[in-house]
């Protein structure tokens, strides 16, 4: 009996302890972290939200503060869909991210112009390090009743003319097979990506607009293919 009494207040002890870990984890970011990104085309600032997609925005700060980004380029750019990148060294080649992480679409947040979202495959929960910008509103991208959605994270709040200017870069095949069309002729390069704000300072502005519903039918009637458009490369 005191043998079993000891195990069980070991495996409180145990369970307390990783409790506490992760509370850390979930606390180890203020609501509204902003990443500094240079690059070749120049530089630009991104606003994250902690609070509606905070596996999201956690795993993007660990690639972040690895520097697992730096050196990697925008490998896809769509004029009036997407810049999308974190997936690609400079000479083209994958790099191997980590894990895949579950899909937190269903936050509220709507694929508007300027939000930086997560690229995946069409598997729903097939996230790792790619991510994308919106060049124009992809409410298409948005989860609807019947299908998940891309996982919008963040927004641009410096730079954007920066993010346009390389939606208009000419592009075309890339040098490897799996980048076979949309790669910049020209690499664009990032140079860097910094967590600039680790204060809990309330966000540059109300981007946080929720998606409407009037705003998914629209889209629903549309039937693109703006789905496999969207998928990590």
């Amino acid at each position: 009996m005191k043998n079993l009494l000891a195990i069980t207040i070991a495996l409180f002890a145990v369970s307390g302890f990783a409790l506490a870990q992760d509370s850390q984890v979930e606390t180890a970011l203020p609501a509204y972290p902003k990443i500094r990104i240079e690059t070749t085309a120049g530089n630009l600032v991104i606003e994250l939200f902690t609070s509606r997609a905070p596996l999201t925005v956690q795993n993007f700060v660990q690639y972040v503060e690895s520097g697992f980004y730096d050196g990697t380029v925008f490998h896809r750019v769509v004029a009036g869909f997407v810049a999308q990148a974190g997936g690609y060294d400079a000479d083209y080649k994958r790099k191997t991210p980590g894990p895949t992480i579950p899909n937190e679409s269903g936050n509220g947040l709507s694929n508007r112009r300027g939000t930086v979202a997560m690229a995946r495959t069409g598997e729903p929960h097939s996230a790792d390090s790619q991510f994308y910008i919106n060049l124009t509103d992809n409410t298409a991208l948005d989860p609807r009743p019947t299908r998940w959605g891309y996982t919008v994270f963040g927004r641009v709040i410096e730079g954007m003319e920066v993010i346009d200017e390389i939606g208009y870069r000419t592009t075309g095949a890339g040098p490897t097979p799996e980048l076979s069309k949309d790669v910049p002729k020209e690499p664009i390069v990032i140079r860097s990506m910094t967590l600039v704000s680790t204060e809990n300072e309330a966000p540059v502005s109300d981007a946080e607009a929720p998606v409407t519903e009037a705003d998914s039918d629209a889209e629903a009637d549309a039937g693109t293919d703006a789905d496999a458009d969207a998928d990590a490369q």
